[in-house]
């Protein structure tokens, strides 16, 4: 198990040390001068001058890239363009607000889905299996934000039982979860479907095996076996889609955050492709690309954790 977590650690930095490269990368292949984009044409040329030395565009580009990796590892993203407050500091202000809107949204795909799933495999070619293949292959084939507009726009516009834009009063738990409902709904909508299925598959292979009918054989209780014995295998393939989901949802979370106006980081990072602001872009893009990282490393040592032939295969 220890050579498997350092092996998947050392990929995970090996992912980071690329990302942090074409981060980098992309400053320099944006035509033009970095800090007329960023300034607009109508800068001055000391201003102009103030933020070439600042952000070190003078240098050899060697240099600014060194200078970028190590500042990255110490935990300084540099400092907004406009605000000049720390890189970090603006998304620390931020990264609560998408944590809550990814977290809950795929917990409650995932407290649907494989419920849905199990049930659609223990009774399959009934109407149960049927009602749940359709309703997956409908929230699949739905994008995510046009569920946040129709969301927004029946729920909030027309019944108006849920409030449309904003991420609530700070201090009020309960109206924050009143603003969390609608966009935690729209980027988890289909997700239901993807882990329906995956269950569903995963359930009736596992429900074929010889000791699944040994135990029935012996006469366990139908809830004992699907419980305690076949979803304990059967659901190793959803642990690793629900890691993998957490990239769909981070890129699902920036539309979420657009549409209801939700101070995310999503939303930070798009507010700072249009504004030019590339160290709020590259912070943002770097803090989502580890926080995938992690949550697939996660979800790596969880199954490596539950099912030994993942260790004892490397």
């Amino acid at each position: 198990m220890a050579f498997y977590f350092v092996k998947r650690l050392g990929l995970s930095a090996l992912v980071v040390g690329t990302v942090l490269l074409v981060l980098f990368s992309l400053l320099h292949m944006i035509p033009g001068n970095p800090a007329i984009l960023a300034l607009g044409t109508r800068a001055t040329p000391e201003a102009i001058a103030e933020y070439t030395a600042r952000m070190r565009l003078d240098e050899p580009v060697w240099v600014q890239f060194v200078h970028f990796v190590s500042q990255a590892l110490r935990g300084d993203l540099g400092a907004d363009v406009f605000s000049n407050r720390p890189v970090t500091a603006v998304i620390g202000d931020r990264i609560g607000f998408s944590l809550a809107l990814i977290l809950t949204g795929m917990g409650w795909a995932v407290l649907l889905g494989v419920p849905l799933g199990c049930l659609a495999a223990v009774r399959p070619r009934s109407w149960v299996d049927r009602v749940t293949g359709i309703l997956s292959v409908g929230t699949i084939a739905v994008p995510s934000f046009l569920v946040a507009i129709w969301s927004l726009l029946l729920f909030s516009l027309q019944l108006h039982w849920l409030p449309a834009i904003g991420a609530g009063e700070p201090g009020d738990l309960s109206d924050q979860l009143s603003h969390l409902i609608l966009p935690a709904f729209a980027i988890g909508l289909g997700w239901v479907g993807y882990l329906a299925r995956m269950v569903r598959a995963s359930m009736l292979e596992v429900l074929g095996e010889p000791y699944i009918r040994s135990a029935r054989a012996f006469g366990l209780p139908p809830r004992r076996i699907v419980g305690g014995y076949a979803l304990r295998v059967a659901i190793l393939p959803t642990i690793t889609l629900i890691g993998m989901g957490f990239g769909g949802l981070i890129s699902s979370a920036v539309f979420a955050e657009i549409i209801f106006a939700r101070p995310g980081v999503g939303k930070m990072i798009f507010d700072a492709v249009s504004d030019r602001n590339f160290p709020l872009v590259q912070g943002g893009v770097l803090v989502a690309t580890a926080f995938y990282i992690l949550v697939v490393l996660v979800s790596d040592l969880v199954i490596a954790w539950l099912d030994p032939r993942v260790r004892s295969s490397l």
